[in-house]
């Protein structure tokens, strides 16, 4: 009777463990398909944001401005302030989707509803919605710059309007993604990202001082 029991008792013990075991490898699985998850919609919003540009260099290439209308960001390297107060909380190149892809542009953490401001002056190529970055504004510089100005909650400007260097040109706010409100900013050269780190001076203001 004895060794019954204590087969009994080493039967459930064992049963408790698989079940143990099968629970973790579920949890591992299911973290697994997010990630995947996670990974696949990153990369088809990078592949949907890179046609758009590609779209986009093409249609401007048709509409030349008049001479003189730009004034090239290259000129600005390193005096270029930044569109909205906050906190850079991911900079370019940071890792995203469990370290398989990095990041093209930097996410500035601010008050929803700060104001965004172009960081130089140039030509509306696009103002709309886009998966994956909300309420985006494109605004071209001339010589193949672009600055991409993503998650805002209101856009003040239109397809073809000209903007001056620190006009306002939209409010920022979570539209598209991220829970915590922000602008995500990327800047491109010939239609491809870089890091946009020494072209700012210093860091962004501080949301108190965004506010005053």
């Amino acid at each position: 009777e004895q060794l019954r029991v204590q087969q009994q008792e080493k039967s459930e013990r064992l049963a408790l463990e698989q079940d143990k075991r099968r629970g973790i490898l579920a949890q591992l699985k299911q973290q697994l398909r997010d990630r995947q998850t996670e990974l696949s919609t990153l990369e088809q919003d990078e592949q949907r944001l890179q046609e758009l540009v590609r779209s986009l260099q093409q249609a401007l290439a048709d509409i030349p401005p008049e001479s003189g209308a730009y004034q090239s960001l290259r000129e600005l390297k390193g005096k270029l302030r930044w569109p909205v107060a906050g906190r850079v909380i991911r900079s370019y190149g940071a890792k995203q989707a469990s370290g398989k892809l990095r990041s093209r542009g930097v996410y500035i953490a601010t008050q929803t509803g700060a104001d965004v401001h172009a960081i130089g002056k140039g030509r509306v190529a696009f103002a709309d919605w886009l998966r994956g970055f909300g309420l985006l504004l494109i605004i071209d510089h001339g010589d193949g710059y672009m600055s991409l100005y993503g998650q805002n909650s209101s856009l003040y400007k239109s397809v073809g309007e000209w903007v001056a260097r620190g006009e306002l040109g939209a409010a920022s706010a979570s539209s598209g993604g991220p829970a915590r409100p922000g602008l995500y900013l990327e800047l491109r050269t010939a239609g491809r990202p870089f890091n946009p780190g020494s072209w700012f001076s210093g860091k962004p203001a501080s949301l108190q001082a965004g506010r005053d």
